[in-house]
């Protein structure tokens, strides 16, 4: 007996998820090596996986439990940490690597840490 569709579409849903995944992670390592110059919205990720962003979007909540938002967000603020701790560049020179206005990089900064930028430096600093 063959697979059932629910198996098929499982396999073809876990396997948008990892495209998906991958090409959030090579978008993730051009901005950490400043190599972007606009960031990629779900609708490029989309476009990319030749699939509409509505079925990426609920692919991913279906099969992680996430929104693809948040994993695009939680790698963003991850990179966001490393370079703040890494980095030489001032917190405005990092917010242009990132594609961010600086004012608005520190909103989106604090609103996933609940600290400023300079904040979360000073602190892994002292």
């Amino acid at each position: 007996m063959g697979p059932t569709t629910s198996t098929i579409t499982s396999a073809r849903q876990r396997e948008i998820v990892n495209l998906y995944v991958a090409e959030l992670d090579k978008h993730i390592e051009e901005l950490r090596a400043g190599q972007v110059e606009i960031m990629h919205e779900i609708a490029d990720f989309a476009n990319i996986l030749h699939i509409h962003p509505i079925h990426l979007s609920n692919t991913v909540k279906e099969v992680t439990g996430r929104s693809s938002c948040d994993l695009f967000e939680e790698r963003l603020v991850k990179l966001s940490k490393e370079l703040l701790a890494t980095s030489p560049l001032s917190i405005a020179e990092i917010a242009r690597q990132l594609t961010y206005d600086p004012s608005n990089f520190v909103k989106f900064f604090k609103r996933f840490t609940g600290m400023t930028p300079r904040t979360y430096r000073e602190s892994i600093s002292s």
